[in-house]
């Protein structure tokens, strides 16, 4: 029979890092709100979470960068609100985190939970930051638990 891994919420010995965007911080603060009550919800303590603010959603992957390299985290997560306006600025930084936060992530070996909305509109970030949508915050949190306790139990 094959043998199946799978993570679960069992690393509240782990350290995590937050990297969060000041930009939309009505949203992205709602976001952390999230994910620091899912850590703290499976045991990972106040002292084991590093919170990092960037102006920006541009910002973040060189800071979730920074944190990866030290190799003391269990994962990264990272919070950041982009919201479309008139042009396609919004696209661009889309793009350029996404990618960023997934090479980083391959590159170092360290989970990067994706907490970046990328939305077309204000109500929708509202939604999904504590609204009738859930929390990414909290979903990017369960995401990096996940990811941790599944790599302790990899070869």
């Amino acid at each position: 029979m094959a043998h199946i891994y799978e993570g679960d919420a069992t690393v509240a010995d782990a350290r995590f890092a937050i990297v969060v965007s000041r930009y939309n911080q009505n949203i992205t603060g709602k976001l952390l709100e999230g994910a620091l009550a899912t850590l703290g919800k499976h045991g990972v303590a106040d002292d084991a979470i590093e919170v990092a603010w960037v102006p920006g959603a541009w910002e973040i992957p060189l800071i979730a960068d920074r944190f990866a390299q030290t190799q003391q985290f269990a994962a990264v997560l990272t919070l950041g609100c982009v919201i479309r306006g008139e042009t396609t600025h919004d696209q661009h930084i889309n793009q350029q985190v996404s990618a960023s936060l997934g090479e980083i992530s391959l590159r170092t070996g360290v989970p990067v939970a994706f907490g970046v909305l990328t939305v077309n509109s204000l109500e929708q970030a509202i939604h999904r930051s504590g609204g009738n949508v859930g929390n990414k915050g909290e979903e990017a949190a369960n995401a990096a638990l996940e990811m941790a306790s599944l790599l302790r139990q990899l070869p």
